[in-house]
């Protein structure tokens, strides 16, 4: 079994795996441009290029709410 600490539920499994993928996947720097941004803790996150450290989601780079304001603000600078 690939989760023995999940039991019970496919569905659950499942859930378990993508957040997994998600929490371990690199992502792409906003400063250098590689794709070398790592999870170093619950919600930081730093880049084995450059060293840049970013302040981001429990499993992802950026999450739901993160993306919203993102969006309001960079419509704020361009108006």
């Amino acid at each position: 079994m690939a989760n023995a600490s999940i039991r019970y539920g496919a569905r659950i499994r499942k859930r378990a795996a993508e957040i997994k993928k998600k929490k371990i996947a690199l992502y792409k720097c906003d400063s250098c441009g590689e794709i070398k941004i790592e999870r170093i803790g619950t919600g930081i996150w730093k880049c084995r290029h450059c060293d840049a450290i970013y302040a981001g989601g429990a499993y992802t780079l950026t999450t739901g709410a993160g993306e919203i304001a993102r969006r309001l603000v960079g419509g704020m600078k361009k108006g």
